[in-house]
């Protein structure tokens, strides 16, 4: 029974003044909250548009199209020569020559030595090495005259690409103003075009940014990662399954648990020295190769694995043991046969993700020497390599101007892999989620 003069209160001055006070105080809070999520969701994107518009031109390269002689005498081939003297034979050869030849018919004109070095300055030098290549596998070229696209300058795809301005007045220029005007000729002619920078997928580093590729600083990675997964995530679950539900309850398990706890906040360049000083100053194992980098990530990540895993196990029903123990199944039994595969997504996604941070980690991985400079791409898990975290940081810090689009490259590059495992994180759990 609603007492008497109830309603009158509620509907009093006072109580009035109180109900507007609290409802600005919800609109006030509920636009603060939508606020930063605007705020944080403008910032995202401003970040991915800052990055994108920087890092794709990395993907587009600037070739030119040159008729390239290729004579007979540039390579001296015995009688009778086998396959493995005439590919040394064709390693050998000048192939700079044909090129200076090719620009030299462009440019009758051009016959001083300074301004004919300026001249061959316009291609890439690595253009040699597609020119070998190609002759390799090809040798019926020698003798005839190809026409071919080969890849600048860095300085020229940076004028191509309207990054630097073709006005010498604005001090930033490099080319010469002769360089300038056969660059002019060369796109009056059709002889440039921007195509798929097929190098930055395929290469590994360089000293010249237009041969510079991270094809060595992802499989670097790549193998990094299978050697942390590998031992963080056996280690990880088991590790999480003994603590959760097998643990006696005592001071030493206390002690483990806090020191779990305490690991996953330490900061990563800790566990780089500690990756430095077991692995490589104890241990003996080669510097700069995936296999450390994997076993110190394996150190950093673990922690975050078995918090992970336990909390993914603690979060299963306690009915689900119940029901398994009032069956007569035995502890291994309720564990693997009914808990472990409902607490499969969360360790699942736990891992990934945990994964995903040791793929963005840089400071371990400096301090285990995979900051050198590494030009091939490792073939096993003991070769010298470098990650694409590491990658991002050298190229960061090189004076060269080339540089600057490949670094936003790589960025795109490391963020399309984050965003492709937690896509898998993602799908893991929709696929091994059940519905108790």
């Amino acid at each position: 029974m609603t007492e008497p003069g109830f309603a009158s209160r509620w509907s009093s001055p006072a109580m009035q003044r109180h109900l507007r006070r609290r409802h600005r105080a919800e609109r006030l809070f509920r636009g603060l909250g939508l606020g930063a999520i605007g705020i944080a969701l403008t910032a995202l994107v401003l970040l991915l548009v800052s990055i994108t518009a920087r890092g794709w031109p990395a993907f587009v390269s600037t070739e030119l199209r040159l008729d390239v002689p290729l004579d007979t005498s540039l390579v001296s081939l015995p009688e009778g020569a086998d396959a493995a003297a005439r590919a040394q034979a064709i390693d050998a050869a000048d192939w700079a020559a044909p090129l200076r030849e090719a620009l030299q018919r462009l440019f009758p004109e051009v016959t001083e030595r300074s301004q004919l070095r300026q001249l061959a300055a316009l291609v890439s030098t690595g253009a040699r090495t597609q020119l070998r290549d190609r002759v390799a596998r090809n040798p019926a070229l020698l003798g005839t005259s190809v026409s071919l696209w080969l890849p600048a300058d860095d300085e020229v795809d940076l004028i191509v690409k309207g990054f630097v301005p073709r006005d010498p007045a604005a001090g930033s220029l490099r080319l010469s103003a002769a360089q300038l005007g056969w660059l002019a000729r060369l796109e009056a002619e059709g002889r440039v075009r921007r195509s798929l920078n097929v190098t930055f997928l395929t290469a590994g580093d360089s000293r010249e940014p237009e041969q510079a590729g991270i094809r060595g600083a992802l499989v670097g990675s790549l193998l990094t990662l299978i050697v942390t997964l590998s031992i963080v995530l056996p280690l990880g679950v088991a590790a999480a399954i003994y603590l959760e539900e097998f643990a006696p309850q005592n001071r030493w398990t206390e002690l483990i648990e806090v020191n779990i706890n305490n690991l996953a906040a330490v900061p990563s360049i800790v566990f780089g020295l500690l990756g430095l000083a077991v692995f490589l100053n104890f241990f003996g194992l080669p510097r700069s190769a995936p296999l450390v980098g994997g076993l110190t990530l394996a150190l950093m990540t673990l922690p975050t694995i078995i918090i992970a895993g336990r909390s993914a196990i603690e979060a299963v029903p306690p009915s689900i043991r119940e029901a398994a123990r009032g069956l007569g199944a035995s502890p291994l039994q309720v564990m693997g046969h009914h808990v472990l595969p409902l607490a499969l997504p969360g360790i699942l996604t736990g891992t990934i993700l945990g994964m995903a941070r040791a793929l963005g980690e840089t400071a371990p991985l400096l301090m285990i020497g995979m900051v050198a400079f590494v030009v091939d791409v490792p073939g096993g898990f003991r070769d010298a390599a470098t990650a694409l975290p590491v990658q991002i940081f050298l190229w960061a810090d090189s004076p060269e101007r080339g540089f600057v689009e490949k670094t936003s490259g790589a960025i795109l590059v490391l963020l399309a892999f984050l965003i492709a495992m937690n896509g898998i994180a993602i799908w893991l759990r929709q696929r091994f989620e059940r519905q108790w």
